[in-house]
């Protein structure tokens, strides 16, 4: 089996405010890249447990959060800023033959969701596709399934683990701290986090060679509604397709949804 891994550094164990721990530059964000990589390395050591032969993963933070040097050795590591065009690295992406996600947040709007935010937290106030709001778990799992990829397995706090839940029926997830507020969480330990998530990630495996889940797919036509904090940032996205709804707020439309997903 070929596991595809995309990262984020929100819904670490022990990240748990924007402050000083999710940017380059503040006092925590060190500390933060090297917790995240240690729960990448325990992932890839479940997957490692049972079989898996191939691993690539995604440093999908904004400005890149995975500790290259503490890589796990049986990984690969996609990554650099900007990323390659999504078009070529599909190309890679869909030769393997599942997708996971480590350390992920719930998305905007939350209302307990430690550090919820969809995409841009300065800038973006929701998503909506299809009526339906969405976050990052569904834009990753929506994309990589249009590319015949099943998410199956997450990792994060508690939310994006429901959020993951409701979105793909038989998913394995592993929470590793309780969201209290944007700012605030329980978190368990470094050590037990890890842990867990080398066992979900067993388990998660195992279950998909067992009972295998489909990639998640959503019918055709797509429209996307974003809305922004700010006028001036709608007025940036106007245009090249954008259809303004109003002052803060544009809508896009498409047949395909990897056009549509990450506007």
């Amino acid at each position: 089996m070929k596991v595809y891994v995309g990262t984020d550094l929100e819904g670490v164990a022990g990240v748990v405010t924007f402050y000083t721990q999710t940017s380059p530059g503040g006092s925590g964000y060190t500390q933060a890249m090297k917790l995240l990589t240690a729960e990448i390395n325990a992932a890839v050591e479940g997957m490692l447990e049972e079989g898996v032969d191939d691993v690539l993963v995604c440093d999908g933070h904004g400005p890149g959060a995975v500790s290259f040097e503490m890589l796990h050795p049986a990984a690969k590591l996609l990554h650099g800023r900007p990323l390659a065009p999504r078009a070529l690295r599909d190309e890679i992406v869909q030769t393997y033959d599942v997708c996971v996600m480590i350390g992920q947040h719930a998305m905007a709007g939350c209302q307990r969701g430690d550090m919820n935010h969809t995409q841009s937290s300065k800038s973006i106030d929701y998503y909506r596709l299809n009526g339906n709001p969405i976050g990052e778990i569904a834009q990753f799992a929506l994309y990589q399934g249009a590319l015949g990829l099943p998410l199956i397995y997450l990792s994060g706090d508690e939310e994006a683990c429901r959020e993951a839940e409701q979105l793909v029926s038989g998913i394995t997830t592993t929470a590793v701290k309780q969201s209290l507020s944007r700012n605030s969480a329980i978190s368990l330990s470094a050590e037990e986090s890890r842990r867990r998530i080398r066992e979900g990630m067993r388990a998660a495996i195992r279950a998909q060679r067992e009972n295998p889940l489909p990639p998640l797919v959503w019918e055709p036509p797509f429209t996307l509604e974003k809305r922004f904090f700010h006028t001036d940032t709608a007025d940036a996205a106007e245009g090249g397709g954008a259809e303004r709804i109003d002052g803060q707020t544009v809508r896009y439309t498409a047949n395909e949804i990897r056009s549509i997903v990450y506007r």
